[in-house]
Formats: C-alpha cells, structure tokens, sequence
C-alpha cells in the first residue's frame, strides 16, 4: 500500500500508539482522520480531528459519512482494566468484549464498503501478545484480544474479494499510559512500533510481530501448556 496516497482513520489517535502512528502518516504524506471520543484533545498538527466512540454505532456510522473518502482504517482505540475472569465485576468483562472486540469490528463493517468504494485498501487491528498468552490477572483484556485475533483472520478472509487487505499489529508492552505502571525497560517504545506497523502495510503482512516477547511467543504455541 503507498501510504503517501492514503487517506487514513486511526481510531484512539489522541494519546498512545494511535498519536504515533496518525503523526507518522502525516509525515507520509497521508490524509489523516484523528478518531478519538473527544475530538478536542487532539493536538497533532496536519490531522483532521474525527469524533468516533466505537462503543456508539451513532458515533460510527457518523465518522464513516465523514472520512467518506478512506482508504486505510487502523483499530487502535481500546482499553484495559487488569480484570480477570472469575474475580473480576462481569459488567468490567463485557466493557472490555465491548471496546476490545465488538467496537473494532462495528468500525470495520461501517468502513468497509466506504474503503471498497474507494477502489480498495487495507485495516490495520491492533492486538497484542496477550491474543496468545493468557494471565489470570488480565483475563478479561486476553480474552477480548484473542477474540479479536479470531475476528481479525476470519475478516481477512471475508473482505478479500472486496479489495481490502486486513493485517494484525501485536506486541507486548509499550511505552504509554495503558503500561505506566511496567518498569521502564521492559517496554517498547511505541514510535518504534508505529513505524513497524505502517512498514508492515507498506509491504502486505498480514501479521506484524513488533517485539522480541511478541516474537518467542508466538513461536511458542504450539508447545505443550504448562502444568497448573
């Protein structure tokens, strides 16, 4: 994909990894939409600042009439609450199934006949290595993120025949806000990541594995679990 003539949204573009990777399209060349549920709390310069709440299908539908002219859609937006399975309140659980899985895919099926209409393009989903590796203490994070890895294959192949490419980002911790409290050396910096990911669709990968713990896990998968 020639990202100098992308038009591109980028979902939670106002802080975090979205910030880096909507600053690195602009200087691309790209046209950028920067979705975030407060539009005014975008300050990167270059950008279209888009309202966009992907747990809202109003707010949806509205960003796809908006950026009407998308060629690229990067679900980056999303939340993690340390909450595990049995412990941890259902209602956190379902908000983070909300935000982590059914949100990207509302934005996916509102942006994909906009994206085909415009000749075809790609969707980037942000994942994480935690779409493999499953802790008690962020249960409800892993599980939505490993849903999402199924929706991101299974989306792949559903929007093939319509022009889009579809490819997943993962990686460990990075260096934002949703890792403050991780010690600082085992985090990665997400300008670094950005650049990878948008490599990543500049050349058609259709999994970007963004760090060496990404990397060793997904080698790993196919082990044996370890004993309880």
């Amino acid at each position: 994909m020639d990202l100098q003539h992308t038009v591109a949204v980028v979902t939670g573009a106002n802080r975090g990894l979205g910030r880096h990777l909507a600053g690195q399209l602009v200087e691309r060349g790209a046209k950028v939409y920067a979705a975030a549920r407060r539009p005014e709390t975008v300050d990167l310069p270059g950008v279209i600042p888009l309202r966009l709440d992907v747990t809202d299908e109003a707010s949806i539908r509205a960003a796809a009439r908006t950026a009407s002219d998308a060629t690229l859609l990067v679900n980056n937006a999303g939340i993690s609450t340390a909450t595990p399975l049995i412990a941890g309140g259902l209602d956190t659980v379902r908000l983070e199934m909300e935000t982590n899985f059914f949100g990207p895919l509302a934005v996916t099926r509102a942006f994909a006949p906009v994206i085909e209409g415009n000749g075809g393009g790609t969707v980037l989903n942000v994942l994480s290595v935690l779409s493999w590796l499953h802790p008690a203490g962020l249960g409800s994070y892993a599980a939505a993120k490993a849903a999402a890895w199924a929706q991101t294959n299974a989306v792949r192949e559903e929007l093939a025949p319509r022009g889009i490419t579809v490819s997943a980002l993962h990686v460990a911790y990075m260096d934002t806000d949703m890792a403050a409290d991780v010690p600082a050396e085992q985090k990665t910096d997400p300008a670094d990541v950005a650049a990878q990911a948008l490599h990543g669709i500049e050349t058609g990968l259709a999994e970007i594995l963004a760090d060496d713990t990404t990397r060793y896990v997904k080698q790993s998968l196919a082990a044996a679990p370890a004993a309880a």
